[in-house]
């Protein structure tokens, strides 16, 4: 009898505090492994990226197993509406009338705005610091930037956002591959208020439509009777936390690796160009969104054993990334790796929605970062937003620094 993989038990807190030296554990000790009752976890890259793309596995869950993830609650039918955790036709339809609000077109003509934002929120942060102070990376830019940009997108007003943060960052627990039952109630409360408030949106732009997303998907509703109010307003909803959580992540992963490698932001500073390739290593280094999931529609083997129908496929993205089958010296940050085929957007007809708009905002961050007159240097220590699905920070204290601009070599 062949012997049983290893298990990975994504509630242990060695996952949260360093998941690679548990993914690298995982990958030598064989190709699959178990995970919670029901679950199989997959963690190289080579198996992850296959299995992305691979039609026999589906993004649409059974209820009992959104039952089991989050309790019983709003949150439940919030994950069955939404465009993510739906399969053709139904995902083929929503996708469509959202990627015209996330195309890449529409996000290279965001740039200047992107920018723009940036260099106010930095300036307004070393203003409220005063001269040698401290800000912190992830209230003062991290997180008001990708809010701030997909609100203009959405249509939610300037003098709504500050209410809605708070909501949208506790909605990120509603997507843990387990929601721990004391955070359970946290998730449901935020499905209701978000829903509350984008109702009243919706609406609004009823009577008075405009040029964002929320009005586009009027009009969509308008000519397709059987998309039903419900599901527009949890898809804005979603839309929304997804054009957000990625990105304040990404950037607050980028400042925290810079500041641990001060030859990588030198470079960055000397070469400025790099700031495009820069932003797909940090999005391999540290995946935002570590793990996504899978219900298999088809029996598929992996190793020599066959997974069956109805069972549940964890894909570890941040072990994919970090897989040396795959990638030279995947513990090294090099702002210059290429080629870099991470697959921290996953894959295939789920690829992320807001992928586009997170490399945006991460090059502007980047291009502000290398063209800056100061240099950030560590003012304290990082606090990490516990979740195994999310790699999110709380705080990144930083002090900027007027500094002389060293030249560097090329290597990292």
């Amino acid at each position: 009898m062949r012997e049983l993989p290893v298990k990975f038990d994504s509630r242990d807190p060695a996952v949260v505090a360093d998941p690679y030296r548990v993914y690298a554990g995982l990958r030598a000790a064989g190709r699959l492994a178990r995970g919670a009752a029901g679950q199989w976890v997959v963690s190289h890259h080579q198996d992850v990226s296959r299995l992305l793309k691979d039609r026999r596995l589906g993004h649409e869950y059974p209820p009992e197993y959104h039952e089991f993830s989050t309790g019983a609650g709003p949150a439940n039918e919030f994950l069955k509406r939404i465009v993510l955790d739906q399969d053709a036709p139904a995902h083929t339809f929503l996708r469509e009338i959202m990627q015209r609000s996330f195309s890449p077109g529409l996000m290279r003509r965001l740039e200047d705005y992107v920018a723009t934002q940036v260099d106010r929120l930095m300036t307004e942060a070393q203003e409220r610091a005063g001269a040698g102070g401290v800000l912190d990376v992830v209230a003062d830019l991290a997180f008001p930037l990708p809010v701030t940009v997909v609100c203009e997108l959405i249509g939610i007003p300037d003098v709504d956002r500050a209410a809605v943060r708070p909501h949208a960052v506790e909605l990120a627990k509603a997507f843990a591959l387990y929601v721990p039952p004391e955070e359970r109630a946290a998730a449901h409360e935020a499905v209701t208020w978000l829903r509350d408030y984008v109702s009243a949106l919706v609406d609004e732009r009823a009577m008075r439509p405009a040029d964002d997303l929320i009005s586009n998907l009027l009009a969509a509703r308008a000519a397709r009777p059987g998309f039903d109010r419900e599901t527009l307003v949890d898809n804005v909803v979603f839309l929304f936390f997804a054009g957000f959580e990625t990105t304040t992540n990404l950037i607050s992963t980028a400042f925290s690796a810079l500041l641990q490698h001060p030859r990588q932001l030198a470079l960055l500073r000397d070469r400025p160009e790099l700031a495009v390739p820069a932003v797909e290593e940090f999005l391999r280094y540290d995946a935002p969104i570590q793990a996504t999931a899978r219900y298999v529609r088809e029996a598929v083997e992996i190793d020599g054993r066959t997974v069956r129908a109805g069972r549940i496929l964890v894909l570890l993205l941040g072990s994919a990334n970090h897989d040396p089958a795959r990638f030279t010296d995947p513990e090294q940050l090099d702002i210059t790796r290429a080629p870099n085929p991470h697959v921290s957007f996953g894959g295939g007809v789920h690829h992320c929605l807001g992928a586009a708009l997170a490399q945006v905002e991460g090059r502007a961050v980047l291009r502000w970062l290398a063209h800056a007159p100061a240099t950030p240097t560590a003012a304290g220590a990082v606090e990490r937003r516990p979740s195994v699905t999310f790699r999110a920070y709380r705080s990144i204290p930083v002090r900027l620094e007027p500094a002389a601009r060293p030249r560097v070599a090329s290597s990292p």
